[in-house]
């Protein structure tokens, strides 16, 4: 197993839990608040049926279904990642336990009596969704099993702990219920990476494995397991499937347990942004300087389910636009794959940019470019109007929402027009909240990644734009730009001659061009109005500090295709087990300079991109 480094991502000490799997405080909310699937209605009735009975069917008016993960024969816990550990609240010596592996590999239930048959048990969430754009029908958790709820006794905050590549479930469909080594490497290393740099993110605690498995994709591959978390797993297919059956009361029931359990009470959704301009004011009621507005009249009123609405909104605009400035893709952006907490979730053909390319899908079967670098927002929009139209009704009850015979029958036609304009009201009002919300963020984060204090409108263009052009222009690393940036000094460009020797420190040291070539005069021209920038927020003689601010959301490594590539090859194919605790170590402290490892082993792996290896793609098979 993994050595487990307790160092946090600017390398000092960490303090850690005390808790073990067993004494944390646990938890069933989700199975105790929401329906369960009628075939197995209570943990009983699913243990005592025989595995093989838990398998793909329809499942309707209901949420889930217990079902307890298959055996792994002969488990091998791979790697544990420290900061999961601190952040669930556990001992690190807890990893170490017999307990620990055979609950992350499924062959104990932890919180299950025997005897008694009392206890949390095992379950698998039922949903649906739209697969590159057509609706697929009902889905779910055809791999993950939930195995219970968690909180942190610290922090307070609650998580559900779930495996992934645990076996059969009633939504598997045609599949095997489990997950390749593979994908599930993959899948371990961008969870905490992402968490590492700050975007919203389901986590990875744990890789176990599976070494007597043998799975078939497009070949035949060893299976693992990936021990996930996260404050809630409902997506917006889990409102979908629902919607698309006309089953109204569990609309409702899923609409109040996400406000109550998902967002912690009606009483913290947001209301309407002020009137004004909207593209300032989010930023104001993030620092407090403005306040959210009451609700409207007439068509214009807004009933608690908009807050919510508006809640999950501001949420995914916040995360995509993180994902943007950190060239992020999630190359399987359907709405069974968009979290109803924003985020960053269901890890399949994902990646980071390489070179600055707009149109790059990771996705090789993403032949139209649906879920490309640039039409993320534009993707994650369209998920989100169809969780408006599952929400429709809802939505556009307005003040009538509570009334006994709308919850029992719903609208009338008489009402039918109004509620119709009052929700596309609703949905025009919430896309440029959208909009604002989305601007704000990527506003906020690429000043700072470019070194400055405060966003003045015309940096969107001349700093911004301009950047990401040349990038493109010139097919210039997108990561590299940004950590080298940071060490420039203001020194170093007074003269278009010093500017043009600057320029040459974006390119690839064996591929630099010419000092008259034009590449290098646009990038010393965009110099020259960046250090003017820099100059008024930052003053003379301040590069030493602005550089360790550009360092902290700047990333020194990023777990590229290429990477994980090899990776995988040196875990699978050749038996290396140091290469995944290395890694790990690197990719949960990416801002630092150096880990203590290996010096040319580090520097490979946050230097060039070796040769054909930019850019790559993968399936969506896992």
């Amino acid at each position: 197993m993994a050595h487990l480094d307790t160092s946090n991502s600017n390398g000092t000490k960490s303090s850690h839990g005390t808790h073990t799997l067993a004494s944390l405080p646990k938890s069933n909310v989700f199975t105790r608040t929401l329906p369960p699937d009628a075939a197995f209605p209570t943990p009983s009735a699913s243990h005592s049926a025989p595995r093989e009975s838990l398998g793909p069917r329809m499942v309707k008016e209901a949420l889930y279904t217990y079902v307890r993960p298959e055996i792994t024969h002969s488990p091998e816990l791979l790697c544990v990642s420290e900061r999961a550990l601190l952040d669930l609240g556990l001992d690190p010596e807890e990893a170490k336990t017999e307990d620990f592996r055979q609950v992350v590999a499924g062959n104990k239930i932890l919180t299950w009596d025997e005897d008694s048959k009392e206890g949390i048990y095992p379950w698998a969430q039922c949903y649906g969704g739209y697969q590159f754009g057509t609706w697929a029908g009902q889905l779910g958790d055809g791999r993950a099993i939930s195995l219970f709820e968690a909180t942190n006794p610290d922090s307070g905050v609650r998580y559900e702990i779930q495996l992934k590549g645990a076996g059969k479930t009633p939504y598997s469909r045609f599949a095997d219920g489990k997950a390749v080594l593979r994908s599930s490497i993959r899948e371990f290393v961008v969870s905490e990476y992402l968490n590492a740099i700050g975007i919203p993110t389901t986590r990875a605690l744990a890789l176990t494995f599976a070494p007597k498995a043998r799975i078939l994709r497009e070949r035949m591959e060893p299976g693992a397991i990936v021990t996930r978390f996260a404050q809630s797993w409902v997506r917006f297919g889990t409102f979908d499937l629902p919607r698309m059956r006309g089953d109204r009361k569990l609309l409702r029931i899923l609409s109040d347990y996400t406000a109550e359990h998902v967002y912690g009470g009606w009483d913290k959704l947001p209301s309407k942004l002020p009137e004004g301009d909207i593209n300032t004011t989010y930023s104001k009621i993030k620092t407090g300087i403005a306040k959210n507005v009451t609700e409207g009249e007439g068509l214009d009123e807004e009933n608690r389910y908009v807050r919510l609405y508006r809640a999950i909104i501001r949420a995914n605009a916040a995360t995509v636009a993180k994902w943007q400035a950190y060239g992020f893709m999630n190359g399987v952006l359907n709405t069974d794959n968009t979290s109803i907490l924003g985020l960053s979730i269901d890890f399949g053909p994902f990646a980071f940019l390489d070179t600055f390319d707009p149109m790059y899908t990771p996705n090789h079967d993403d032949h139209q470019l649906r879920y490309s670098y640039r039409n993320q927002p534009t993707i994650i929009w369209w998920n989100l109007v169809r969780l408006a139209e599952a929400l429709g009704e809802l939505l556009g009850a307005g003040a009538n929402v509570d009334d006994s015979v709308f919850v029992e029958k719903g609208v009338t036609e008489k009402q039918a027009e109004e509620l119709v304009k009052r929700a596309e009201g609703v949905i025009d009002r919430c896309g440029e909240e959208y909009k604002a919300v989305f601007l704000s963020e990527y506003r906020a984060l690429m000043t700072k990644r470019i070194g400055l204090k405060i966003f003045k409108e015309s940096d969107f263009s001349e700093l911004f734009s301009e950047l990401l052009d040349t990038l493109e222009a010139y097919e210039l690393d997108f990561h590299h730009a940004f950590r080298r940036l940071g060490a420039v000094k203001l020194e170093e460009l007074g003269s278009e001659q010093s500017r043009k020797d600057v320029a040459g420190r974006f390119f690839k040291s064996a591929e630099a061009p010419r000092q008259e070539a034009e590449s290098r005069q646009r990038i010393a021209k965009w110099l020259e109005k960046w250090a003017a920038r820099v100059r008024e927020d930052w003053g003379e003689g301040k590069d030493a500090e602005r550089e360790a601010e550009m360092n902290k959301v700047n990333p020194n490594f990023v777990p590229r295709s290429w990477i994980l590539d090899e990776l995988i090859d040196r875990v699978e194919k050749k038996g290396d087990r140091e290469i995944l605790s290395n890694i790990m170590k690197i990719n949960l402290n990416p801002f630092q300079e150096s880990w203590g490892w290996d010096e040319k082993e580090e520097e490979r792996f946050t230097g060039d991109v070796p040769k054909y290896k930019g850019m790559m793609q993968c399936s969506c098979s896992s």
